[in-house]
């Protein structure tokens, strides 16, 4: 094991112990740790059955964090001389384990209330602490009141409050608590401006015009690829026609959300057509797509991970249009390199009054729980889902954000999608954005989105046609966030943009200048020709860029693997150091939003398409050199 810095090892402690010295008695007097305004959009529609079921996770401190951020951007920083020496999973564990302190104070807390050691779950370096409670004993720990909330746009209900509180000598000790304020709806990354439409249904004629051929990239495109993305039209886009990867000791991941670890028979037949689709990935869909786009593959399959209950169900009916996308086009480029699939049941589609007494939190925590505590770990993962940054609590975001640089510690490549609504709250439609603060005083403001916003993923923005030009149809999420600061590897190009392509006084007010920017890279993301549910359809959206790019990535991963070097991990530093050169820059589009144009393409780095595209062939020969 590499030498790591001294640090002070935790303690474990278990519930029910003397926990002399921890809670003085009588300091258990209570103050506010969080309070929020209710959110736009929400409005309280009843209260819940005080047996209604809530996962409590909490957050404590992680108090050599920095060090582990320092281990971060050493092994990923292509010209220091730690590169590529990830670190294992035990010592980033130690590296986020709270002080022995800490724990014996929320221990103490935690068992005032009657709960011992087999009412909770610790994560593996017990820097999390889950609970499943019923809602009346959440409330008295945190001396609050919840109430059940409807969003008015979607119909959506959650069980939330608005404001909590803890021991005031425990503020110190506890970062974060969800679900209390959080109000994120967690959608899938999909154009609602251009989504499925069958094949049979769209205006796609044979092309019969010449190919093109774009002397920049160096590339020649069949000109149906400006009417069907397929993974030759990638492959051609993007220079790796003829890559064979060899698969040996690589590995790729999805994640898939919004399924449940049940359904029971009143939520199908009541079913509210507003409320998430289950995605569930389906084996006979992506054979088909295998037999139109990439026979080679055809009989092979993908690793199935349930986490947290998370369902496989492979009736074609079933069939999910996010899960079965991403699938097709990450396994479809990367094949025959081993791929996973992770079902993370969360986030249920509550609907009160009907006997539903189960709530869940975020799901992403949920699975970043589960793969934290695995040895192996795919080498690059896609996700497809995300929030707007503003309804997820800055406390919590920070917390989950940390979660991601440990992938990243452990050289995991860690894309997600920039989002579809160009500078406005995650909604396609221009028709329905809000683009209001969530903060009381309701401003006009750009909303970035998160996790895409948090510093150790890299953002994937989306584009189309070719030669290739920021989306039309949708708009490629993109701007800077408002929680996140600018991290060191963005301390060049962004304000290159904001003085060279961005007139003085633009859009005042409206963003963060100092904030992390997004997105980092781009790929296609319109017009994906998949297979849903035994029929095929067009698909666009930046949940068809991140697992493109993603495929990719993974492909260079094979080129390292096959150098006997490390996997890329982190890929942030790599593209701002070295990395662009290997990109193809998109210098036409913007991504419209909150009744504006958006921020504009630019040589360069920009906040639509950051980058730009992968070259493989370029890049290829680039992660040879690092």
């Amino acid at each position: 094991m590499r030498s790591l810095p001294q640090i002070v090892l935790l303690a474990s402690c278990l519930l029910g112990q003397s926990l002399v010295g921890a809670l003085p008695s009588g300091d258990y007097a209570y103050s506010v740790k969080e309070e929020i305004e209710a959110p736009r959009g929400w409005a309280k529609h009843s209260d819940p059955s005080p047996e209604h079921k809530i996962v409590l996770r909490i957050g404590l401190p992680q108090p050599n964090f920095h060090v582990l951020e320092q281990h971060l951007y050493e092994v990923s920083d292509p010209d220091h001389e730690r590169y590529g020496q990830h670190l294992s999973k035990e010592e980033v564990e130690e590296l986020v384990a709270p002080h022995p302190e800490t724990l014996d104070l929320v221990n103490e807390w935690i068992s005032s209330f009657g709960l011992t050691e087999d009412d909770l779950v610790r994560s593996p370096a017990k820097d999390w602490v889950t609970l499943r409670l019923p809602v009346s004993l959440v409330e008295k720990m945190l001396d609050t009141k919840y109430h059940v909330w409807q969003h008015s746009q979607s119909g959506e209900y959650l069980v939330r409050t608005t404001s909590y509180s803890l021991p005031s000598i425990l503020h110190g000790h506890i970062d974060a608590i969800q679900p209390t304020t959080s109000f994120g709806r967690f959608k899938k990354e999909k154009s609602n401006i251009f989504s499925a439409t069958p094949i049979k249904d769209s205006p796609i004629a044979a092309s019969i015009n010449e190919p093109f051929h774009d002397s920049v990239s160096g590339v020649t495109v069949d000109a149906s690829c400006n009417q069907t993305i397929t993974i030759k039209c990638l492959q051609q886009m993007y220079n790796a026609v003829g890559f064979t990867p060899s698969a040996a000791g690589n590995s790729i991941g999805i994640t898939g959300y919004l399924v449940r670890a049940g359904i029971p028979s009143f939520w199908i037949k009541n079913a509210n057509p507003r409320i998430p689709q289950e995605q569930f990935a389906n084996n006979q869909d992506l054979q088909s797509f295998f037999a139109d786009q990439r026979p080679d593959a055809l009989n092979s399959t993908f690793k199935f991970i349930s986490v947290a209950g998370g369902l496989d169900n492979q009736t074609l009916s079933a069939a999910g249009d996010e899960a079965d996308l991403d699938i097709e086009f990450a396994f479809g480029l990367s094949h025959p390199i081993p791929g996973t699939f992770f079902s993370t049941a969360g986030r249920p589609p509550f609907i009160p009054d009907t006997g539903e007494t189960e709530d869940s939190n975020e799901p992403y925590t949920t699975w970043l729980d589960f793969i934290l505590a695995q040895k192996d770990i795919p080498l690059a993962i896609s996700t497809s889902y995300g929030d707007d940054e503003q309804t997820v609590p800055k406390s919590f975001a920070q917390r989950v954000c940390a979660d991601f640089a440990q992938l990243g510690a452990r050289g995991v490549s860690v894309m997600f999608s920039s989002g579809d609504g160009g500078v406005g709250d995650g909604d396609a439609n221009p028709a329905t954005q809000t683009c209001f603060t969530n903060d009381g005083t309701n401003r006009t403001a750009f909303i970035p989105g998160f996790p895409a916003s948090c510093p150790f993923v890299t953002a994937v923005g989306g584009t189309t046609h070719f030669p290739e030009t920021a989306v039309t149809r949708f708009f490629s999420g993109g701007g800077f966030s408002n929680y996140f600061s600018r991290p060191s590897f963005q301390d060049k190009v962004v304000p290159e943009y904001l003085k060279n392509s961005l007139p003085k006084g633009t859009y005042a007010g409206l963003f963060n200048p100092n904030g992390r920017a997004i997105p980092d890279v781009a790929a296609q993301g319109d017009l994906f020709k998949v297979f849903v549910g035994g029929e095929a359809f067009l698909i666009g959206g930046t949940s068809a860029s991140s697992p493109t790019f993603t495929g990719f990535v993974a492909l260079l991963n094979d080129v390292r693997l096959k150098a006997k070097r490390p996997p890329l991990g982190f890929l942030n530093p790599f593209i701002y150091s070295k990395g662009f050169q290997g990109l193809n820059d998109i210098t036409v589009g913007h991504n419209s939003g909150c009744g504006t144009p958006g921020f504009n393409t630019s040589k360069g780095w920009d906040p639509v398409t950051g980058f730009g595209t992968p070259n493989f062939g370029i890049l290829r020969e680039l992660v040879l050199t690092i």
